[in-house]
């Protein structure tokens, strides 16, 4: 049986193997790592958004992102209803309040949202079995995916157990369940009805809404009813698609935040030290074996066959150091997105997309120490 050269010369020097494969698998953690956190930010930024049942959205022009909406007028919503393509519109209050966890008595903002109970908000399963119980006075639905900081309020629910705490200092009763998640803005949601959100935020007039949602008849282009009511609509009110809505709260994490930037720049910095880790390794190696090198150049073997014994030997440092990699990040997402709610996941597009950053970088290495081959010259080694 035959081995490739270049893992025989790795295989020399187990020690210097260790280490190399060692500093690849951190490149490819940190690399898996910060993607992996960049995708969470943008999907959990989004959750709110995407699970709004809608087809078209009214927001304020000057509200940064979901978290803290700026108001506009409720007329502009219902302004809509006078097209015949739109089907229903939902009024949507939304503002942060404060959260008394009932078991410690630590406060904590929570993303509170007020809505009719007779109108469709969430396109979640079994959220319309529970909506209307948000008739009654001083009641609301709470997100089972929050922070465990708001206290263990989904288990004491579940158990059959009544859940009374505070929310901005009025008492509020939990009287259902419903599941969306975190983000890095958002740590919990509570839901309620509009009647019940005015009371939480006495100050705020009804006419004021922070979110129009409209729903179209069938059969509807959402762009062409978007331009017809951009058109019709003043300018203090931005009238924005699914895809529209959804892609302006990530465009504000990714360019109006450093968050965004930290991750991607996180990533390079992986792909650097990599880079280094291998070059050095593969550079020691040549520098070892330059007689060897130059032996096989004077009698009669070509540069080509020389450089790939190097390319050989950063192909598979790559694949040695990214399975490891990828299995710690693996173990890393599950424990993270269990301590943070994040949609934290390892997809099958992300482990192909960081294998063949790998591969590149070890390439890329590799032809950074052919350099050095390429340069030999025989009768100056000997």
């Amino acid at each position: 049986m035959t081995f490739p050269l270049g893992w025989l010369q790795l295989r020399h020097k187990p020690v210097r193997l260790l280490v190399a494969v060692s500093g690849i698998a951190f490149a490819v953690l940190l690399i898996m790592m910060q993607m992996g956190f960049r995708s969470a930010l943008f999907e959990s930024a989004v959750r709110f958004n995407e699970n709004l049942d809608y087809d078209i959205a009214l927001f304020s022009p000057d509200s940064v992102f979901i978290v803290r909406p700026q108001p506009f007028s409720i007329r502009r919503l219902y302004q809509t209803t006078g097209f015949e393509a739109v089907d229903s519109v939902t009024p949507v209050y939304i503002f942060p309040s404060v959260w008394k966890n009932p078991w410690n008595n630590e406060r904590r903002s929570i993303h509170t949202v007020g809505f009719r109970p007779t109108d469709t908000l969430l396109a979640l399963e079994g959220f319309d079995d529970i909506r209307l119980l948000l008739r009654r006075q001083d009641v609301v639905l709470f997100d089972q995916a929050s922070r465990p900081e708001f206290g263990p309020v989904a288990d004491a629910i579940k158990a059959g157990r009544p859940v009374v705490t505070e929310i901005n200092d009025r008492e509020i009763e939990v009287v259902g369940l419903f599941e969306m998640g975190t983000s890095f803005g958002i740590d919990g949601t509570v839901i309620t009805s509009d009647d019940n959100w005015l009371r939480l935020f006495p100050d705020r007039p009804r006419n004021d809404i922070q979110l129009g949602l409209i729903r179209l008849r069938e059969g509807e282009d959402p762009n062409s009813v978007r331009d017809e009511l951009e058109a019709y609509l003043p300018s203090d009110v931005l009238v924005l698609t699914k895809k529209q809505f959804v892609q302006r709260e990530k465009d504000y994490w990714n360019s109006a935040t450093p968050i965004g930037y930290v991750f991607t720049f996180g990533a390079i910095m992986g792909f650097v030290v990599g880079a280094i880790i291998v070059y050095q390794i593969l550079f020691a190696d040549v520098s070892e074996h330059l007689k060897e090198y130059a032996t096989l150049r004077a009698i009669g073997f070509r540069n080509r066959f020389v450089s790939g014994i190097v390319l050989q030997q950063a192909v598979i440092l790559a694949v040695l150091g990214y399975l490891p990699g990828v299995a710690v990040a693996h173990w890393l997402y599950g424990r993270a997105a269990a301590a943070t709610n994040l949609p934290l996941s390892l997809t099958s597009e992300r482990v192909l997309l960081v294998f063949f950053i790998t591969l590149g970088m070890c390439t890329f290495s590799g032809l950074m120490t052919l350099r050095k081959v390429r340069r030999l010259d025989p009768a100056q080694v000997f």
